[in-house]
């Protein structure tokens, strides 16, 4: 049978800068524009779906053109959206970033305002089909009320997104204040996982959040890889290489990789390797997405 994933959070249109040369500040730059399918839990999703997962995104749509191609185009992906919702007075999400001429993020903006009103509540009124999930991932554009929610109602094991440095302390705020939190993995960035542990190395930050309550931790390196931590073990691995083509939706790609790894009974270790690989992909891509992600073999 189909592993069956649910995802919650954004879903947004990317508008991607590249730079031809190096950046200059208060300058208009030449460069080239690509509009593409984005948001964190869309990508994630998406990515699922081509690995073969059995996939159901839980968003908001906004009420714009933008709207209409995001829920369309989700569904184009074979991504179940029958729980999500469009609102007709929201507008839709937007993510727009600027790359370097390597393909290294220089700044972005999201605009993710819709996705506020994924509230408790909202989620309660599906919980009866989201507990059907074998597993849940949902990223910290949602708000902190909703991730603790998760943390106290979701049956199935859950995975939790980062996304920002900022975002991410809705992380640690909900497993404070959760009665009996249950987070089975948690996956960072190093500037995330720093910033809401005031920690000062990614061991010391992975096992604050050991202590807080996630059972696994992973925190990405970029091009130093990622280091993988749980109660018995830890490990470090080196990015795998290959040509950087876009940064973007990286993180997104090995997180789905982790989860569609475990779905297939892979060890802890084998997960992150799984992860990188599906990294690896992204990064290769222009596109948040890179279709090719379906070829890698467990």
């Amino acid at each position: 049978m189909d592993t069956f994933v649910s995802v919650i959070g954004g879903a947004n249109v990317d508008l991607l800068a590249a730079l031809n040369d190096a950046f200059i500040a208060a300058d208009s730059n030449p460069g080239h524009i690509d509009i593409s399918y984005g948001g964190v839990a869309r990508n994630i999703a998406h990515n699922l779906s081509l690995l073969g997962a059995k996939t159901q995104l839980l968003t908001i749509f906004g009420g714009d053109l933008f709207g209409g191609l995001l829920h369309d185009h989700c569904i184009q992906q074979g991504i179940d959206v029958h729980l999500s919702e469009r609102i007709t007075s929201l507008r839709s999400g937007v993510y727009l970033c600027i790359n370097n001429h390597g393909g290294e993020m220089i700044a972005a903006v999201a605009d993710t305002e819709a996705i506020r009103s994924i509230t408790p509540e909202w989620l309660d009124k599906r919980s009866g089909e989201l507990n059907t999930s074998d597993y849940v991932v949902a990223d910290t554009n949602i708000t902190e009320d909703a991730i603790r929610w998760l943390m106290e109602n979701v049956t199935a094991p859950l995975f939790i997104d980062g996304v920002s440095s900022t975002k991410a302390f809705r992380v640690i705020n909900a497993l404070t204040k959760a009665k009996l939190p249950y987070l089975h993995t948690l996956k960072l960035n190093l500037k995330e996982a720093l910033a809401i542990t005031q920690a000062q190395t990614y061991a010391e930050a992975a096992q604050a959040l050991l202590d807080k309550g996630a059972a696994h931790v992973y925190i990405t390196l970029g091009a130093e890889g990622v280091y993988c931590r749980n109660a018995a073990e830890e490990w470090l691995y080196p990015a795998l290489p290959g040509e950087i083509v876009n940064t973007t939706g990286a993180g997104d790609a090995f997180l789905a990789g982790v989860v569609y790894a475990y779905a297939k009974g892979l060890d802890f270790p084998q997960t992150a390797q799984y992860g990188l690989m599906a990294a690896r992909a992204a990064l290769m891509s222009p596109k948040a997405v890179n279709p090719d992600i379906a070829n890698i073999l467990l």
